[in-house]
């Protein structure tokens, strides 16, 4: 299965989002492949740290920013791998554009905020362009960074929002902003590893992951 991690918009937190399944795979046995389809190259970063750190389990990661040659190694690799997690965007890029048609899944994350959800407007285009040359692709809206707590006005209306683009489907599983996902992104880790155990952080990825995968 292939599966990419993106948007148009920057700073939704795709790369530590993308990071987390990737790492969360391996855990439970998966041969994954993670690809860095984004110039700015953080999720190369990330797990270029946990390599340095002998972190157990390794992760294949390379970086393909030119469509047309992440294509081609996806092409020519993907059998070698259970699970592949693209990483792409942060701009309408080749690369995205190639993810997005050689994806069994594209999942975007976007944070409560107007600019976001706007954008989901740039997604739903470049996913009718997909779907117009191949069938198959499903694609999950996720509310990622969201305001803390179980009653947040803004959360309710950006989860709202999705309802207006029929190319998403919307994950009732938000990641809420919590500072473990940024200090265990920062050690090449991912917060199901991550020591103190944030409990929040890890039930609300794990229930993410119960749905996608």
């Amino acid at each position: 299965m292939i599966y990419t991690v993106g948007n148009t918009k920057g700073g939704v937190g795709k790369t530590t989002l993308a990071v987390n399944l990737a790492i969360a795979r391996a855990l439970v046995g998966r041969d994954v492949w993670l690809i860095d389809g984004d110039r700015q190259g953080t999720a190369q970063t990330a797990i270029s740290i946990r390599a340095d750190s002998k972190h157990k389990p390794s992760i294949a990661c390379a970086c393909y920013f030119d469509g047309v040659t992440l294509r081609a190694q996806v092409q020519q690799q993907a059998a070698k791998f259970e699970d592949i997690i693209i990483d792409a965007g942060g701009r309408d890029s080749t690369a995205l554009r190639a993810a997005l048609i050689l994806s069994d899944v594209l999942i975007v994350p976007f944070q409560p905020r107007s600019y976001d959800v706007w954008a989901l407007n740039d997604m739903a285009i470049l996913i009718d362009e997909a779907r117009s040359v191949r069938d198959g692709l499903r694609a999950f809206a996720v509310l990622n960074c969201a305001d803390s707590g179980n009653v947040s006005v803004d959360n309710k209306e950006a989860a709202e929002a999705v309802a207006d683009y029929p190319q998403f489907e919307y994950l009732p599983t938000p990641i809420r902003r919590r500072k473990s996902f940024a200090n265990a992104a920062g050690q090449g880790l991912s917060v199901l590893e991550i020591k103190p155990t944030d409990k929040k952080a890890v039930h609300e990825l794990n229930a993410l992951i119960k749905l996608l995968f």
